[in-house]
């Protein structure tokens, strides 16, 4: 279903992407209309696909999960099988964040959350006892600078 967007609905947009914990009646002094209007607009938009699951965002330091690395991996293998294998061996792990399927030399690239470096380590030894890839290089994010979820509306 393909939903238009207009300015206003980019303006309530934007104000549930700040803090979508606001209640309908701050978003719609915020973005000037009224509750009503607003509330219709942001069903339209998830009953279109357009707004997804509400979360909230943790501090992972805060937490304990002080190291952040990508993963770089290759793989010589580009069956239908390995790929479902390797697809929700990824899935299964909460560690994982992020995982992308890339063009160029690297095939994947991962954002892995974890407590430490022992921590990772029981994470790769984990994947590659379940499938089988070329080469992995994990890379240590020494500091976060930017992290967002935000789209430039």
């Amino acid at each position: 279903m393909s939903v238009r967007i207009d300015e206003m609905d980019r303006k309530i947009l934007g104000e549930l992407q700040r803090d979508a914990s606001q209640s309908l009646d701050e978003i719609a002094a915020k973005v000037g209309s009224s509750k009503t209007p607003v509330w219709n607009r942001i069903r339209k938009m998830r009953e279109g696909g357009v707004i997804g699951q509400q979360t909230v965002v943790l501090d992972a330091e805060a937490l304990g999960f002080e190291a952040c690395f990508f993963v770089l991996i290759r793989t010589s293998e580009h069956e239908a099988e390995w790929q479902a294998a390797f697809l929700k061996a990824l899935r299964d792990r909460p560690e994982v964040q992020e995982a992308h399927r890339l063009a160029g030399d690297i095939d994947y690239i991962l954002k892995v959350r974890v407590k430490n470096a022992r921590a990772y380590d029981v994470f790769y030894q984990a994947l590659i006892s379940e499938v089988r890839v070329h080469n992995v290089t994990a890379l240590l994010s020494m500091e976060e600078i930017k992290s967002t979820t935000m789209l430039p509306l």
